[in-house]
């Protein structure tokens, strides 16, 4: 019986492991919080803060979400949300571009803004917020503005990328990476009192037919503001994507368009 077995034996034996069991587990390993608690769901032994995830999803879901790459491309409105429920989510390994500060009127919808991150890094601010949430997670953070050459490197390895955009030239370029790289895009765009959002995989053209007649550098949300709670919306259903492609499970929004008005309280899906 090697020393993993023993500390499990002590530490986890309903098969459950809290936080501070698994940080000691770690030390006595001498192994980072992320290896600790890759071998962890590796031999179906679950941290209880995923305890809650496990009427819907499997043990073995759980490993391979913490097994998965996903990078989030800005972490404003959209970029904020999705941080923050793919870490609690328990995604094991997440990167995030973003190369501005935090204003005051970022204050209204972004989950990361507060009075005190006035000024600061977007990306080093999410950086922080994920150790808090999930120090588990391996979190890889990008401040400057997300370039194709570079980016085409950066991406390598991983799952599926998420565009939390708001620059329609910037969400194009992004598209057309993922179109080389063979990667799925989680598109979402916010405007008002409304959202929007698809997936592409490779091979589909969605972006293009979507932003085929835009000529403008900024989407809606530049002329009709954003509400707090649209971008909330669209980033949980973002994340909902997200963790049906890791899982290969569900419907996904491919070739097809969600878009709602919460104010009048429609959804609609559009064919593409």
């Amino acid at each position: 019986m090697d020393k993993m077995d023993v500390l499990l034996r002590q530490k986890a034996p309903s098969g459950l492991i809290g936080w501070k069991e698994e940080e000691e587990m770690a030390l006595a390993l001498g192994l980072s919080l992320h290896e600790t608690e890759g071998r962890l769901l590796a031999q179906g032994v679950l941290p209880r803060r995923y305890q809650r995830n496990a009427k819907s999803i499997t043990r073995e879901e759980q490993c391979r979400l913490f097994q998965s790459r996903v990078a989030v491309i800005g972490c404003g409105g959209l970029g904020g949300y999705l941080l923050e429920e793919l870490a609690r989510l328990g995604i094991g390994s997440i990167s995030a571009w973003d190369y501005d500060n935090f204003a005051e009127h970022n204050l209204n919808r972004q989950l990361l803004a507060e009075i005190d991150s006035i000024g600061q890094s977007k990306v080093e601010t999410a950086a922080k917020r994920v150790q808090a949430i999930n120090p588990a997670v391996k979190f890889q953070a990008f401040n400057r503005p997300f370039a194709a050459g570079e980016g085409e490197d950066l991406l390598a390895g991983h799952q599926v990328v998420v565009d939390a955009l708001d620059s329609i030239p910037v969400r194009k370029m992004l598209a057309a990476v993922c179109q080389r790289m063979s990667l799925p895009l989680v598109h979402g765009a916010i405007a008002g009192w409304c959202g929007q959002l698809c997936t592409q995989f490779p091979g589909e053209d969605s972006l293009e037919i979507i932003y085929r007649n835009s000529s403008q550098e900024q989407g809606a949300e530049s002329k009709q503001g954003v509400l707090a709670f649209a971008p909330a919306v669209v980033a949980s259903l973002q994340a909902a994507e997200v963790v049906k492609i890791l899982l290969g499970r569900g419907e996904l929004l491919r070739k097809r368009l969600l878009f709602f008005n919460l104010l009048d309280m429609e959804f609609e899906v559009l064919d593409l």
